[in-house]
């Protein structure tokens, strides 16, 4: 085999997993997987690092699938974590895709859905186990299978694992599993605090990184716009979806509350389709929508960060970014919902006074300036309302007395200014 394989047939695989690669149409490897399956079929422990949608999911797969080879026992050989729901029935497709021309069970145990069912094909054996951190910990307990023949074990999105708080969990799982297995950690960023978990869960790992940490890539047009307020941020809105030629469009929110405003706003005001996804939808509601998202029956989602990682959906041309993101690297994951294998993409992000010392340090880890456009002339600029202005001020001085641990705040230094004045007009008075 050549050091940069052309097609899946230079990899070690065999005839079953060839002939799912080529039904799905999947010839040439991307550059993570030319690097990544290798040392996971050869048995090393991998550390991946590469861009949302460059395949990330199929170069720990194809190796995991491929050591399974065949139907075998009862309890899990291979174990795939994934931080949310949508990610792992991301996975459970994919797995169940390239199992095709395989007798391996694929089983998936994901919150909020039904746990009675997750039971029941529990019952009947399972091969490869995707799961989420919280309902995988409430089966092992209830004992409905075990982790001894576990050999391979995968952390996906790793990052969002840690923010996220299920490194108590992880830790917990990883008392009970044998010692004498395989991991791999993939992600499209890899801050320090994941850097540690990978000393801890890794065992000499290769590393693989095919690009900069959390970069965007380069099929993605970034382009960003100052908007003073909530309001002039909705209009502005409306705006992009009625009027940029598009297929499908994600927008991206902060809160679940902001998600269902915008969603109630665009039903009424917009000829676009649209559905909202959050937390607080139970699992069918959001597996309908990302369905009915795939399969062109809606124009757009309307979202919290519960899509931000790994929902993979062809022809999403346009993110956009109503509120800056908190966690800098999920910038990362909400743009990488298009562009996606090598398809052209615009991702634009609306940055209020408040917000743009956030969206600076985006800037840093990404290593880009994004270029930021002027609103349109018929959007109309808003005055920012008083509770509105006051709640970016208190942000405002948040991150002024982060910086500063002796700033008083803005109140402070406004009483400062009035007390100085007053001297200076009392000394005028006495001249």
């Amino acid at each position: 085999m050549s050091d940069h394989p052309q097609t899946f047939h230079d990899f070690k695989l065999n005839r079953q997993l060839w002939n799912a690669l080529d039904d799905i149409g999947h010839a040439e490897p991307t550059p993570i997987q030319s690097k990544a399956i290798p040392l996971g079929l050869a048995g090393h422990d991998v550390m991946g690092i590469a861009q949302t949608g460059t395949g990330k999911t199929a170069a720990y797969l194809l190796p995991v699938i491929m050591k399974l080879k065949y139907a075998q026992g009862d309890d899990p050989r291979a174990v795939i974590f994934s931080p949310t729901r949508e990610l792992a029935a991301q996975i459970e497709l994919a797995a169940s895709q390239f199992c095709k021309y395989t007798d391996l069970r694929v089983v998936s145990l994901l919150g909020g859905a039904s746990i009675k069912l997750q039971r029941q094909s529990l019952e009947q054996g399972v091969d490869l186990l995707i799961a989420t951190p919280g309902r995988f910990m409430d089966l092992y307990h209830e004992q409905r299978f075990g982790v001894k023949q576990v050999k391979t074990l995968v952390l996906d999105e790793a990052d969002k694992m840690m923010d996220m708080g299920f490194m108590p969990q992880l830790r917990r799982l990883l008392e009970v599993l044998p010692v004498k297995r395989q991991n791999m950690l993939f992600s499209a960023t890899m801050p320090d605090r994941v850097v540690r978990l990978s000393e801890e869960f890794l065992e000499f790992p290769e590393v693989v990184e095919v690009t900069p940490q959390a970069t965007v890539t380069d099929t993605i047009d970034q382009s960003a716009y100052k908007v003073p307020n909530f309001r002039t941020k909705v209009e502005l809105l409306l705006h992009l979806i009625m009027n940029r030629s598009h297929n499908k469009a994600i927008v991206f929110t902060k809160t679940k509350q902001n998600a269902n405003d915008l969603f109630r706003f665009l039903e009424r005001k917009s000829s676009k389709s649209a559905r909202v996804i959050h937390g607080n939808k139970d699992q069918n509601t959001r597996l309908n929508a990302i369905a009915d998202f795939r399969n062109d029956d809606i124009d757009v989602l309307v979202a919290t960060d519960v899509m931000s990682r790994g929902i993979d959906v062809r022809e999403v041309d346009l993110v956009i970014n109503f509120d800056v993101p908190l966690i800098y690297e999920d910038y990362v994951h909400r743009v990488g919902r298009t562009g996606r294998h090598f398809e052209y993409g615009q991702a634009i992000i609306f940055v209020n006074p408040a917000e743009e010392q956030h969206f600076q340090r985006i800037e840093e880890i990404i290593q880009h300036k994004v270029p930021f456009e002027p609103i349109p002339e018929n959007v109309q600029i808003y005055p920012t309302p008083k509770d509105e202005k006051q709640l970016m001020d208190r942000e405002l001085d948040r991150l002024r007395k982060k910086e500063d641990p002796n700033f008083k705040g803005a109140f402070h230094e406004k009483k400062k200014k009035s007390a100085r004045a007053k001297h200076l007009k009392r000394t005028r008075k006495r001249r």
